[in-house]
């Protein structure tokens, strides 16, 4: 038996399922895939991030007596250049449209067998008594208490009798043969995934208090690594199940279960309108811009998006938040938002981000209603108050009182600021789309 094991979004040794399944001789490898990376710029930290981790992976399969050829280029082109001689390809399952195209491509040359370990359970495992998928988080939750409250969850175990074939493992694309320049990364993704679990530790009695205000330390910051496979989900949650404290945590991976759950089932939502409704949105392109660019003139909006576009990160309130705006004060499809956060976000993940716009939008599974529009003024006062997120990506506005953030127009009103006026009156383009939507339900 010689098999290729394909490292995608498993970048781990501990609990990998291909590395547990494997038998006899296996040639591990991991693809930089060049159908992805052309869309992305050359500075993209992603990059930098998972070439790094990617070389660390490498290390310790070495340290297993095993090693990792890695390649650059399509995959197709690489699987049918390797497949003469090996019996399967064994990978973890990815659900998204592209991943879905891409596998089925491969298996013109070799057989698949796919492991779910990116989720801690597969989406055909909990359904309805009727045998159809939930479409609401807290039924769909209750529905694997068993699960939720146990102790730990079972782990993958290394298969130590891996033989590795010869091979050239030597030959390593570098960052500039693909296109992009090393850049440095946010301190955290300097550190050892085991620190940052260990430093979460002393945060997640307060996790349910704090994970609101978007000025304080208070999120595990390990979003990123989850994304990739650098930590299981189980692993996380084996980790943190044993404080008593950490239900909030926990019921927020599985979120993170349910989006991807909804993706797998309902696989057209990654592109349309989960509940069906047609909405005809704003189309003026200028208006997007200055989302994106963050010169809505909206204190809240901006620093978000100025701070995304800088560091490629953003707190969940706040991602609720310049959601509601887009969607429902400038009443912009949520798709050019979800397609925007695809090119900015670290810890981009495409059920998770699909999930999570659909919500705001309210065209989702378990989606906030449609009168539901965050007030951009009102969630800075009650999250922002003294302004510090706001002021530490805005230098201009250091020397402004915060009490001018959380009033529409009120940093306009200071001579000495040159700053937009608000792009939309929130209470008439609140009062708007509510009516937009109605119009699009009753159709």
């Amino acid at each position: 038996m010689k098999q290729i094991l394909w490292f995608r979004r498993d970048l781990r040794i501990e609990d990998n399922a291909i590395l547990s399944n494997a038998k006899d001789e296996v040639l591990p490898i991991f693809i930089f895939d060049k159908n992805i990376l052309d869309k992305l710029p050359k500075d993209d930290k992603r990059v930098t991030f998972i070439y790094e981790t990617v070389l660390s992976l490498k290390k310790q399969l070495k340290e297993k007596g095993l090693d990792l050829a890695i390649f650059y280029g399509k995959p197709k082109d690489i699987i049918k250049n390797l497949k003469d001689g090996f019996d399967e390809i064994l990978c973890s399952c990815d659900f998204d449209d592209y991943a879905k195209n891409r596998d089925k491509q491969i298996e013109e040359f070799l057989p698949m067998k796919r492991f779910y370990d990116s989720f801690i359970t597969h989406p055909n495992e909990h359904l309805k008594n009727d045998g159809t998928p939930y479409k609401v988080f807290t039924p769909y939750y209750k529905s694997m208490n068993m699960i939720t409250t146990s102790s730990s969850i079972e782990t993958y175990k290394f298969n130590e009798s891996l033989k590795k074939i010869e091979f050239d493992y030597e030959t390593i694309p570098s960052l500039e043969d693909m296109g992009f320049e090393k850049v440095e990364l946010p301190e955290f993704l300097t550190k050892n995934v085991c620190i940052l679990m260990e430093e979460f530790t002393s945060k997640l009695e307060e996790y349910q208090e704090n994970r609101d205000f978007f000025f304080k330390d208070g999120t595990s910051k390990l979003s990123v690594h989850l994304r990739f496979g650098i930590v299981s989900p189980k692993q996380l949650f084996n980790y943190y199940r044993k404080y008593n404290y950490s239900e909030g945590f926990i019921r927020e991976l599985f979120w993170r279960e349910f989006y991807n759950y909804i993706l797998y089932h309902f696989p057209y939502s990654q592109f349309d309108n989960f509940n069906g409704m047609s909405i005809k949105w704003n189309e003026n392109e200028d208006d997007f811009i200055k989302w994106c660019e963050g010169n809505t003139g909206v204190p809240i909006i901006d620093a978000a998006m100025r701070h995304l576009n800088e560091t490629g990160t953003m707190h969940n309130r706040l991602r609720m938040i310049v959601c509601s705006f887009l969607t429902k004060n400038l009443f912009i499809d949520w798709k050019k938002g979800e397609g925007y956060f695809a090119l900015k976000l670290l810890d981009y993940e495409c059920s998770s981000n699909v999930g999570s716009w659909q919500w705001g939008a309210s065209t989702g599974a378990d989606a906030a209603p449609y009168f539901r529009v965050f007030n951009p003024y009102t969630q800075s006062l009650k999250f922002d108050k003294d302004g510090i997120f706001i002021k530490s990506v805005i230098k201009d506005f250091e020397s402004l009182s915060p009490r001018l953030f959380h009033i529409e127009n009120g940093v306009q009103s200071n001579l000495f600021v040159d700053y937009p006026k608000s792009m939309v009156d929130i209470s008439l383009s609140r009062k708007m789309a509510i009516d937009r939507f109605k119009e699009a339900k009753n159709v």
